[in-house]
C-alpha cells in the first residue's frame, strides 16, 4: 500500500504524504454579514442572546464576540459559530452591531 493510500497514518516524514490544512475562509466585510440575535431559553430558565451567521475566520468572531461581551457588561462564549452572551442583551447588541455597519435584525418569537 502507498503511503498516499493509508487512512490512519499517525506520523510520517516523506513530504509526499504531507496533507495540506484547508485554510480559513477570509472574513466578509460588516456590510455583507448576514447577523441574526436571537434569544433562547437554556435549563434552569436561563436566558441567553445568540448571534448567528457570522462569515469568516474564527478569530475575527471571537474578536466580534468580546467586543459584544464588553459592551453588554456581561459574561458569554463563542461555540459552535454562534456567539453567546449572558441576559436578554438584543437590543444592546442590535445596537451595536448596526452601529458598525453590520447587516444584523432581531429574529425569532
Amino acid at each position: 500500500m502507498r503511503p498516499e493510500e493509508r487512512s490512519t497514518l499517525v506520523y510520517s516524514t516523506d513530504p509526499r504524504v504531507l496533507k495540506k490544512v484547508p485554510e480559513e475562509t477570509r472574513t466578509l466585510p460588516p456590510e455583507d454579514q448576514e447577523l441574526r440575535v436571537w434569544l433562547e431559553r437554556k435549563g434552569g430558565g436561563k436566558v441567553v442572546t445568540v448571534v448567528r451567521g457570522f462569515q469568516g475566520k474564527t478569530a475575527d468572531l471571537k474578536a466580534l464576540g468580546k467586543m459584544l461581551k464588553t459592551h453588554c457588561s456581561v459574561g458569554g462564549s463563542v461555540k459552535g459559530g454562534a456567539i453567546l452572551i449572558q441576559g436578554d442583551q438584543r437590543k444592546k447588541v442590535l445596537n451595536l452591531l448596526v452601529s458598525k455597519k453590520y447587516n444584523a435584525k432581531i429574529s425569532g418569537g
